[in-house]
């Protein structure tokens, strides 16, 4: 995991992520234990409450769970909730944007297409 305190995103937040990511890479598989509160505020010198608040976002999401004086871990199923989330932020992040910059540029659809098309084979 990577934090940047540089970052407009708060800590919380990238904390939350980067487990997703994790989640998501199969670094952490559904039903494995997650780094606990202390080993990330630790390892990242941050206060042990925004450590809890990023997991607790993972938990509210229902991708993590607790298991009393365990830890925590991925709930099953975790993958597909993070992957239709992340769905969801992608288009409202960027698709909305880009469809509207499009509309200003008179791009076609076919134009648009042309350009992803172009961006993944870079």
């Amino acid at each position: 995991m990577k934090i940047e305190f540089e970052d407009e995103r708060p800590i919380f937040v990238q904390i939350a992520e980067q487990i997703e990511d994790g989640i998501l890479s199969g670094a952490f598989p559904e039903e494995s234990q997650i780094p606990s509160t202390t080993e990330i505020s630790v390892n990242y010198r941050i206060n042990p409450a925004t450590a809890l608040k990023g997991i607790n976002l993972l938990v509210d999401s229902g991708s993590v769970y607790k298991k009393r004086g365990v830890g925590m871990f991925v709930s099953e199923g975790a993958v597909e909730v993070i992957r239709e989330k992340r769905k969801e932020e992608f288009f409202d992040r960027y698709i909305l944007r880009l469809a509207e910059e499009a509309r200003k540029l008179s791009l076609t659809k076919k134009d648009v297409e042309d350009m992803i098309e172009r961006g993944f084979s870079k």
